[in-house]
């Protein structure tokens, strides 16, 4: 199970201190219904947290003054995709020395996994990212088991059913083989709990090892594990453009 640690304040407060409004003014402007937290109106007493969440007053997003950032990190396997854990394993936030803004992990990547993971303080930016409405192409290499037949593959390209529901169709071919095992390389445009490792499961293939190389054409390249980077300016650009892209159409 992935754990998030949200910093959660009362939306007046978030409102306040970016400025939009005094703190009384803020609360009118809940009152009034003018006040949206990722969709939804919301009422006095509600928390949020001004990262995550996507908060919008008047239909304006708002947003904090801090300097956005955005970090490319190689999560390595046995790593929790959170800022703390109560039992107390390793988690990114181990990882992160000498950044001093509060950043946030996009979206999910298992314990047992590893790989390309993004992190931010952009709460529209982290939004973009894990609207369903989006669907954000993420690559994977998996390890498994066993070779896959022509058959099995035409099943995940087309969708496989898990608790009832066939999977999105996704992108797969075989990397390389041995006579005991395969790397298998797979496109995915959704991401629901440990789905990977499920499909194959359900063909009569364990995961032996799952890495995520690559998130939208954003690429992991060659940066070691449990180590970051910034994302480069022109990388930043294609994101957000091919999101918007995907808005418009």
């Amino acid at each position: 199970m992935v754990l998030f640690i949200l910093m959660e304040e009362r939306l007046q407060k978030i409102i306040a201190e970016m400025g939009l409004a005094s703190r009384r003014k803020s609360e009118e402007m809940i009152i009034e219904g003018r006040v949206t937290v990722n969709g939804r109106v919301v009422s006095i007493g509600t928390k949020a947290d001004p990262v995550r969440d996507h908060i919008k007053v008047d239909g304006k997003l708002i947003t904090s003054t801090e300097k956005k950032i955005y970090i490319l990190f190689n999560k390595p396997r046995g790593v929790v995709t959170s800022l703390s854990d109560p039992q107390g394993r390793p988690t990114v936030k181990d990882y992160l020395k000498g950044i001093k803004q509060r950043v946030y992990p996009v979206g999910r990547l298992d314990y047992d996994s590893e790989g390309l993971l993004l992190l931010t303080n952009d709460g529209a930016f982290t939004h973009a990212i894990l609207h369903p409405s989006k669907k954000v192409p993420k690559t994977y290499q998996v390890k498994i088991k066993g070779v896959m037949l022509p058959p099995e593959m035409e099943k995940v390209r087309n969708g496989i059913i898990l608790d009832g529901v066939r999977t999105a169709p996704a992108k797969i071919r075989t990397v390389r083989k041995t006579e005991h095992n395969s790397w298998i390389e797979m496109t995915m445009y959704e991401g629901k709990k440990r789905q990977i490792r499920r499909m194959f499961q359900r063909l009569g293939h364990s995961v032996i090892r799952l890495i995520r190389i690559k998130i939208n054409g954003i690429a992991l390249g060659s940066l070691p594990a449990g180590t970051y980077r910034y994302l480069l300016p022109e990388e930043k650009k294609k994101l957000l453009k091919e999101l918007q892209r995907g808005e418009a159409a």
